[in-house]
């Protein structure tokens, strides 16, 4: 049913085959459409994608910290956004405290 293609990589240019397992794979998962980048290409991108984000799609990078002091006890701590100033900001722990449905 399946045969070896060979493909055309978008990102680099490089020709690829899209083996017989390849297609059975992506027709198991619904794809309808050939990849369209090389596997080291994929790979590349993949990386870049996840390297240190968080959950799906990721953000990449490792993520910025903000050096804040915390309104509920007064110490200095790191959180992951730039704080606007029109909002309270809190530690991990007085964070907990403040909102009881996240422990």
């Amino acid at each position: 049913m399946y045969t070896d293609r060979n493909l055309t990589c978008g990102d680099c240019g490089a020709t690829f085959v899209f083996t017989t397992g390849e297609q059975e794979f992506y027709a198991t998962k619904g794809f309808s459409s050939d990849p369209r980048r090389c596997p080291d290409c994929r790979r590349a991108r993949k990386n870049d994608r996840d390297g240190g984000g968080y959950g799906r799609g990721g953000g990449g990078g490792a993520r910025e910290m903000h050096e804040v002091v915390c309104d509920g006890c007064g110490q200095t701590t790191q959180v992951p956004f730039r704080p606007r100033g029109d909002r309270p900001v809190y530690c991990s722990d007085c964070f907990r405290s403040q909102s009881p449905g996240r422990r």
